[in-house]
Order: C-alpha cells, then structure tokens, then sequence
C-alpha cells in the first residue's frame, strides 16, 4: 500500500521574465520498504516536486496524498515536522549546537522528554556509525561525510517513515556518497522507510530500487 501519492500534480510559478509549467500532470504512487531515485537534468522539475512533497507547498492542480490524506486537508506544520523528514545538500545543521543537541532538536519540536532524547541520540549515532563520543562535537568540527550522517540521524529522530533526501551525496566524496546511500537502502528495506532521492549521480541511482526520471516536468519511470 503506498505512503504517497501523486495524482496530476502540477505547478508553475513565474520569473521576471517568464512562466515557467515546473510540474505537469505528475502521478505516481511511492511504497514503504523502497528507496526511489529521481532523476533528470537541471530545471526538469525534481527540486520542486520535492519541495511539494516535504509539504513546503501546494499543488496548483492535482493532489499529494499521505497516508490517503490530501495535504491541501493537512496542518503543514504538522506534516513537516512529524510525518516528513528532509535531509539536505547543505546539511543545514545548527553550527551553535552540538550533535547531540541537533539530532534532539526534532524530539524537542514534539516534546519528547529529555531522557528520552538523550538516549535515542546514542542509538542514532550508532544507527549511521558514528562514535558517541561526537555526541558533544560542534558541526564545524566534523567532515562533510559525518556532518551528512549526522543530519540523517536528526532526520531519523523524527520517526516518520517517509524519508526525503535532496542531493545528500551533492558535497561528498565518492567513498561517504555510497555509505550514506547504502544507510538510506538499509532504512528502506530493513526498517520500511519509503526514502526518495533527488540526485544527479547515475550511480548512485544505480543501486536505487526505482530510478524515476523527470523530463521537462514530467515524471517517467
């Protein structure tokens, strides 16, 4: 049974200069226990796709649903912050904060306990294979590859099962792209996430179970 559903989304917007039809009449139906890879060149429609499902937006036509739920029905903030995790390119980590503190963040957010927290911290750094001695590290202190890690281990702490990446292996050298791809394969088909990556890396998508490719914002297997 599928988590989300796509039923003839689209969605423009407009530059100084244009109108640009990002999205047209893209349906899809995205399953639990997957990690789909969605591809396609620059301004093709993958980023803002993305961005509808994170709940970040609307669709203009068509509907996004989760769990059978249109999001257009949802409280966004909601949706955001307990049924869809994002990880970023840029990581978007809270330099002031320690590891520990950002993987809680979330936790904080949906007023988990702190002794909860602290303990999920340990098994979330584990989870990505990080020592628990980073527990106490700031952001800056870290290499991109454990920096990435550490934002799917807050991605994690939201305990949703839809798991969104954009570009997450963008900053990173070939040996920590595939570690962290092999960690989203793993959360799909060993935990039943439904992880969807936007990426540009044809290897990586390789090792995707679905490779969606978006063509002048229309999906394609």
């Amino acid at each position: 049974m599928a988590i989300l559903e796509l039923e003839q989304v689209t969605y423009s917007y407009r530059t100084r200069y244009q109108q640009v039809d990002a999205l047209k009449d893209v349906s899809y139906a995205f399953e639990p226990g997957k990690l789909y890879a969605l591809v396609g060149k620059s301004g093709s429609g993958k980023s803002t796709l993305l961005s509808l499902m994170a709940g970040l937006d609307l669709p203009q036509q068509g509907r996004i649903l989760y769990e059978g739920k249109s999001t257009k029905e949802l409280n966004l903030t909601h949706y955001r912050r307990e049924k869809a995790a994002v990880i970023y390119q840029s990581f978007r980590l809270f330099p002031l904060l320690t590891v520990a503190e950002n993987i809680t963040y979330p936790m904080e957010l949906r007023k988990v306990s702190a002794k909860t927290a602290r303990k999920r911290v340990g098994e979330l750094l584990e989870k990505v294979n990080l020592p628990a001695s980073m527990a106490n590290r700031f952001p800056g202190m870290l290499s991109g590859g454990e920096q990435q890690r550490v934002a799917v281990a807050r991605a994690l702490s939201m305990e949703t099962k839809l798991l969104l990446a954009d570009e997450p292996t963008g900053n990173l050298d070939s040996e920590n792209s595939l570690h962290i791809v092999s960690l989203l394969r793993d959360l799909a088909h060993q935990d039943g996430y439904c992880v969807i990556v936007v990426t540009h890396d044809m290897e990586i998508a390789a090792l995707a179970d679905e490779v969606l490719t978006m063509r002048d914002g229309r999906l394609q297997e």
